[in-house]
């Protein structure tokens, strides 16, 4: 597809929806993603309310123009050849906030600083999202879980923008959440907020599980690299960290991408990686394991855009 950052009508009608500031063109995507990959959006764009949004995917439809919703770009690989079109990212649309039991986030705040408003609060139930480093918008979008607890065991409610640009509230069970996903990457859904229902707890004892979990994270992830975090979803049966290790692949490079030697289910971007090196390293450890165990390790991490 023919790039549109030279499209002049669109970047006006782009800068007259939001401010000139919140519009880059040819914007490397690489400084916006975990993992430090990725080529360039045409028109990169962070809007400042939910009528901004909705006003963004009109003039997309209308224009018939390419439209991505980017997250903070934690569970995300961007191929070298960046992404075409609208690329938006809702950063700033960030606040929480606590009405009673109830904790209410925009979709472009960190699930751990949503986590940290519970604690304040006194509220229990976000603990395990203590250490997951995706938006808001993204845990709903693959039902976000850690250390036995997922986003579908305390959302209540969610406010969306549909592909028409319409405003919808939606249950938790409309979003049909399950194990790392949910119906909005196919309904095509843009999350603008969540309610989550919390309990009252001592702070004290939601703190001590919380220091818990963040120890066990910063003790065995390899934080000290870009990654993806988990590449891979869960086998039943099996863990794919650890088929992964007795497969022989920890530390297996291709390029500047590596499979982790602190954790077998990480590959980090050890040494400025392409978006082919990692993908590529992803393929070999799935045939890998194929070859080895038989089982098929299905990606948890999502890859868009276009090869170079």
């Amino acid at each position: 597809m023919i790039g549109l950052a030279n499209n002049h009508h669109i970047y006006d009608k782009l800068i007259n929806i939001t401010a000139a500031e919140h519009v880059l063109v040819n914007e490397q995507l690489k400084d916006h993603t975990y993992t430090h990959l990725g080529g360039m959006a045409d028109f990169y764009v962070t809007p400042e309310s939910y009528e901004q949004v909705q006003e963004i995917v009109k003039l997309a439809n209308e224009e018939k123009i390419a439209f991505t919703l980017l997250g903070n770009g934690s569970n995300l690989i961007v191929k070298d050849g960046g992404i075409r079109g609208i690329v938006m990212n809702l950063q700033k649309l960030n606040e929480v906030k606590i009405e009673d039991n109830h904790l209410i986030a925009q979709s472009g705040a960190r699930i751990i600083n949503a986590s940290r408003e519970a604690l304040r609060a006194n509220l229990s139930g976000l603990e395990f999202a203590c250490g997951i480093p995706g938006s808001v918008g993204g845990a709903l979008f693959m039902n976000a879980g850690a250390y036995g607890g997922e986003i579908k065991d305390v959302l209540v409610s969610t406010l969306v923008v549909n592909r028409e640009g319409d405003l919808l509230t939606l249950t938790a069970e409309e979003l049909d959440l399950a194990y790392r996903t949910s119906n909005i990457p196919d309904k095509g859904y843009i999350v603008l907020e969540a309610n989550f229902a919390l309990k009252e707890a001592q702070y004290e004892a939601i703190k001590e599980v919380m220091d818990n979990l963040t120890y066990k994270r910063e003790s065995k992830q390899p934080l000290e690299y870009p990654s993806c975090g988990s590449v891979f979803k869960r086998p039943p049966g099996y863990f794919a960290g650890k088929l992964i290790q007795d497969s022989d692949l920890q530390g297996k490079q291709i390029g500047g991408a590596q499979v982790s030697l602190k954790h077998a289910g990480f590959i980090v971007n050890k040494d400025n990686a392409t978006a082919k090196e990692y993908i590529n390293l992803i393929q070999y450890v799935q045939a890998t394991v194929k070859e080895k165990f038989g089982v098929e390790l299905e990606r948890e991490v999502k890859i868009i855009g276009e090869d170079l």
